[in-house]
């Protein structure tokens, strides 16, 4: 292709192609073989449904063909955790979220939920739950994302905003909202006196799935403790689930976010013998808002309910 640009013209068709393929920018300043990524890649989950399929307490067989290839800040393995609970004790508090945290597990990763289970729940701050998630292989999406997105703005904020999962830009910057949507999810904050200074934003999920695609039920019930866990140190007011996956995981619901948006729920935080119920608005996500302009409306009046809650709250 490159061999037929002759002209300033030829050039410029080149780039509208690219641009129209989805090729848009570039991620890298030097060339990188996406080939050998891949292999990369493909070799790495290889390595971890591998760890999730391991009996606890087996030890590794030796690889013949040499060490998987990982970067370094993810080569470091999972370290169990002291005082762990038991194992019927880690069922209990995944089952016990909102949306049955043990509902999606297989025989093939339920040790690996009862392992995500007993690091969320031993991390006693945000900077420790964001290192448990780090050392966490349970979960292949970490060997194919770029960054492990966490979460922004103020932890001490009175609202709380939780997305999908962590799209292209954010898993280059490693900071959730920060693509087109969440240019719009500013301006939707903003629409109620709130932004990042008063205001705290993460996804269900810290990793980008491949190709931006929808996060599976596995993956989802994988580290639905972890965002439990998020949650609860956060403690904030009112809680806002942008889009059906973060409303239908977090809240246990098989309805699509047209029906549950625009209607208050609760969701429970707490052990059993002190529980709090948390008010929560789900609405649409800024990306759905992006393709459907004309629902931006209905999310704004979603989000002046939630204004109106806080005011009646403080």
């Amino acid at each position: 292709m490159l061999n037929m640009v002759t002209s300033s013209d030829d050039l410029a068709a080149l780039l509208d192609w690219y641009a129209a393929l989805g090729a848009d920018c570039a991620l890298d300043e030097a060339p990188q073989n996406r080939f050998e990524e891949t292999q990369r890649q493909l070799q790495a989950r290889q390595q971890a449904r591998i760890h999730a399929q391991r009996p606890q307490g087996q030890v590794a067989p030796s690889n013949p063909a040499g060490p998987a290839i990982v970067s370094p800040s993810r080569s470091k393995p999972s370290t169990p955790l002291p005082n762990s609970p038991s194992r019927s004790q880690q069922k209990a508090t995944a089952s016990s979220m909102p949306g049955g945290g043990a509902a999606f597990a297989t025989s093939g990763n339920a040790g690996q939920l009862e392992d995500a289970a007993a690091r969320a729940m031993h991390a006693p701050t945000l900077i420790e739950l964001r290192k448990a998630l780090a050392e966490f292989d349970g979960c292949s999406l970490k060997f194919s994302a770029k960054s492990l997105v966490f979460g922004d703005g103020n932890p001490d904020a009175d609202v709380m905003f939780i997305g999908e999962a962590p799209g292209r830009d954010e898993d280059l910057q490693g900071v959730p909202f920060v693509g087109r949507a969440g240019q719009l999810l500013d301006k939707m904050m903003a629409a109620i006196g709130r932004d990042r200074s008063n205001s705290y934003i993460t996804n269900i999920l810290p990793w980008r799935p491949p190709g931006n695609r929808q996060p599976s039920l596995d993956e989802q019930a994988m580290l639905r403790p972890f965002i439990h866990r998020h949650i609860e140190l956060v403690n904030p007011k009112i809680l806002v689930f942008l889009g059906g996956t973060a409303a239908q995981q977090l809240l246990g619901s098989k309805e699509g976010i047209m029906r549950l948006r625009g209607k208050w729920n609760n969701y429970a935080i707490g052990s059993e013998n002190s529980t709090r119920n948390i008010p929560v608005m789900p609405t649409l996500h800024p990306a759905f808002l992006l393709r459907t302009p004309a629902q931006k409306r209905s999310a704004w009046q979603d989000l002046l309910e939630v204004a109106a809650k806080l005011d009646a709250l403080a």
